[in-house]
């Protein structure tokens, strides 16, 4: 008989359901990775834009959070922790929006990411283990594929050090967030977690944007949309419902996808050049997200 906690099925149904929620990860990094794009087209400030995502977003993540509880109010506890992880969300926005526009876009793609690598750390802290056999492998095959791909645009220089810097800041902010959120995801269902960060985030993303003196109100609203609709509703939202069902190990890989993604992105939409180095480094990440799930076939998902 199949038993259900907080909507993740164990017995039969843990197998399906763990397939499904591997892929909800993979596209929720693919729809992040359409981010700094949308950043750069939008005709607001850096920090302002990501005020936006949060707030265009916000009512459909209250509409989603109110028809999953039932209009039911949820834990203090769980809201206080949904707070702080709200907040650390805000500043690694705040951080990341403005790296992007102050180094190049795969510096910060690299550093931002640096999440990827702590988390892992953390997933060993957390067991006291090193990972063996096919974690091992998965985990060099996707930090080298992604040395890789940013290795041929990367550039290191004293005019980008600004921008590097807080692009690994917003990396470290988003760790924290994330195992703020996965810890939360035992008591709180996935849009109800997201809209109460979201709207915790949003105040701040707007004091930060009108204390820098940014162009808060745009001209045109397209790129915002997006941003909040892919970034947002689609990206943390596929995120957010997976947090449970995975180890931050996995979480931290999953990750890459979005440097290996936007890699591909600016060869589709932008004509950059993609060499067989790239390419590579592109299917070393797709190996290592295939060998992460094989231990899954025979046991409960890592």
């Amino acid at each position: 008989m199949t038993a259900k906690i907080e909507g993740i099925d164990t017995a039969e149904g843990a197998a399906p359901r763990s397939r499904w929620a591997f892929a909800a990860l993979l596209f929720g990094n693919i729809a992040l990775s359409l981010g700094a794009m949308l950043v750069r087209l939008a005709d607001t400030g850096p920090v302002a834009s990501a005020f936006w995502r949060l707030s265009l977003a916000l009512p459909l993540l209250a509409l989603f959070a109110w028809r999953e509880s039932e209009g039911r109010l949820p834990p203090r506890r769980a809201v206080i922790v949904t707070a702080a992880a709200g907040i650390f969300f805000a500043l690694d926005l705040a951080a990341w929006h403005l790296g992007i526009l102050q180094t190049k876009v795969a510096n910060a793609t690299l550093f931002g990411n640096c999440a990827s690598l702590l988390l892992v750390l953390w997933s060993i802290f957390l067991t006291r283990t090193l990972p063996r056999g096919w974690q091992a492998l998965a985990i060099l095959l996707a930090f080298a594929g992604s040395a890789l791909l940013m290795g041929q645009s990367y550039e290191l220089s004293p005019d980008y050090l600004v921008g590097d810097l807080l692009s690994l800041l917003a990396g470290v902010l988003y760790t924290v967030y994330v195992i703020l959120m996965q810890r939360v995801r035992g008591t709180l269902a996935p849009w109800t977690a997201l809209g109460i960060s979201s709207f915790f985030s949003a105040p701040i993303l707007l004091g930060v944007a009108l204390a820098l003196g940014e162009s808060v109100v745009p001209h045109n609203w397209t790129p915002l949309i997006l941003l909040a609709l892919t970034s947002q509703v689609i990206g943390q939202g596929l995120i957010i419902w997976s947090l449970p069902r995975f180890s931050p190990l996995v979480l931290g890989l999953t990750l890459l996808v979005q440097p290996a993604f936007a890699a591909f992105a600016g060869w589709w939409a932008f004509g950059e050049t993609l060499g067989p180095i790239d390419l590579f480094g592109g299917m070393m990440v797709g190996a290592a997200l295939v060998l992460i799930r094989l231990p899954s076939r025979t046991a409960q998902p890592i």
